[in-house]
């Protein structure tokens, strides 16, 4: 059977079928010399001390605060780490910055159940990687911000 494209009861894409679309997308950015940035959004919990990986549902109201604030052709999905991943097409550094910026005003308004954490990274074609892969380590290297809520 083949693997499903998108995570299960969600509309998020999943780590091979993701990787699988950014590659896409970063040769289309290539051949057609447009911005293309990568957004990686890590959500965490802080129990007696110790940053565990947020429960699914936190990761699934995460994601949705994202789908509402960006274009329908933009892509969301995990990427092979298990990070929330954004790509935004035809977008340099600077515009993303203001997408990250509506994301985490939205993020301070949303009553999560439990404190959380939030680390975006961001990375641009061409101006921080030469290729997918490089795009991914840049993006996950360089961080934008971190949120945080709760105590």
């Amino acid at each position: 059977m083949a693997e499903s494209f998108f995570e299960e009861d969600r509309r998020l894409l999943t780590p091979h079928a993701f990787d699988f679309v950014l590659e896409g997308e970063f040769k289309r950015a290539v051949r057609s010399q447009n911005f293309l940035t990568l957004v990686t959004l890590e959500a965490n919990r802080e129990w007696d001390g110790m940053s565990v990986t947020a429960d699914a549902g936190t990761v699934e109201a995460v994601a949705e605060i994202v789908r509402h604030e960006v274009r329908d052709t933009d892509l969301l999905g995990f990427s092979n780490g298990g990070t929330l991943s954004l790509v935004l097409l035809d977008s340099n550094f600077e515009n993303s910055t203001r997408v990250i910026d509506r994301l985490i005003q939205r993020m301070e308004h949303y009553d999560f159940p439990a404190p959380l954490r939030v680390s975006v990274g961001a990375a641009c074609y061409p101006t921080h990687a030469v290729d997918a892969d490089s795009l991914k380590r840049q993006a996950v290297s360089h961080p934008v911000v971190s949120w945080r809520r709760g105590t």
